[in-house]
């Protein structure tokens, strides 16, 4: 396993300490706009939500700067700036900019959250070459209905398994490609007093894909398939006592968050469920597809 990490002494910045607080709620309802402005809000310990109300952009905070996962739509990149500035944090202290896959609902905004934090953005292969080139290809199952999005200077290449660490921030990256081939799921642990709990964000296991993708057709797609249900497999098997998605809705985060919320936060088997309900729903989209008549 390979490290990438920024040295304490090299960070010695006026990072604060302690945030100002957070809304106790977020004002944000299921199926929203990836638009619509969302209060910031803490998940648990040094991680908190900073996206809109209809796409994540995740937070993770430290004294020696701070990682943010996820730049979501290129009109949301001022909204998050705002909001990592709301908690007391300063956007200059993001070390890295993290990913959870190369479309543009989610890297669209990258480039300026580059630009204005002169953070390092790193990703795997196959999602670094889409964001230099502002577009992925036709490895991705979307390729033909996704928008282009800004192109990403300087992308870092990280591996499966590899931990990005900042301070007392340690993120390791699981390549969990099926959603698209660069796909990746993050996993770390934030604490609470002396309570630390397994936070994951694990990426999209939707089986959707353009009107031509077929992950059936492996003479075309060769091994697609099983690593679909390889990444599927992976999540289910991942320590999770607090499940968040890149699309708030998929993991019920409005339900969870708040004092008012009607489902629990932690909830160990959230990511076994998650990964059930993806399972099903590729096996009906496989199903689909060999019974389409042949052209």
């Amino acid at each position: 396993m390979r490290f990438l990490a920024l040295s304490c002494l090299a960070l010695a910045v006026a990072v604060p300490a302690v945030a100002i607080a957070a809304p106790a709620a977020p004002a944000c309802r299921p199926e929203a706009k990836w638009t619509e402005p969302a209060p910031p809000v803490k998940i648990y310990g040094n991680t908190w939500f900073v996206g809109t109300c209809g796409l994540s952009s995740i937070l993770v905070t430290s004294k020696q700067g701070h990682v943010l996962i996820d730049g979501d739509v290129e009109e949301a990149a001022p909204l998050i700036e705002a909001n990592i500035r709301e908690l007391g944090f300063r956007l200059e202290d993001v070390r890295y900019i993290l990913n959870s896959h190369e479309h543009h609902d989610h890297a669209g905004g990258i480039a300026k959250l580059q630009r204005d934090s002169h953070a390092t953005v790193a990703a795997r292969a196959p999602a670094a070459e889409a964001f230099e080139r502002g577009h992925g290809e036709r490895s991705d199952p979307q390729f033909l209905s996704t928008k282009s999005f800004a192109p990403i200077a300087n992308v870092q290449r990280i591996a499966d398994g590899e931990t990005v660490t900042v301070g007392s921030i340690k993120l390791t990256a699981h390549a969990t490609p099926g959603h698209t081939p660069g796909s990746t799921t993050w996993t770390w642990q934030s604490c609470e007093s002396e309570r630390c709990l397994d936070i994951v964000y694990a990426d999209s296991l939707t089986a959707i894909s353009d009107d031509t993708f077929k992950f059936s057709d492996d003479a075309a797609h060769s091994g697609v398939l099983d690593a679909f249900r390889h990444s599927i497999a992976a999540v289910a098997a991942l320590p999770c006592d607090i499940l968040v998605t890149p699309h708030p809705d998929a993991s019920d985060l409005w339900n969870r968050l708040g004092p008012h919320a009607s489902a629990p936060l932690i909830d160990a088997e959230a990511c076994r469920r998650y990964a059930t309900t993806a399972s099903g729903n590729l096996d009906r989209r496989i199903d689909k597809e060999r019974a389409a008549p042949t052209s």
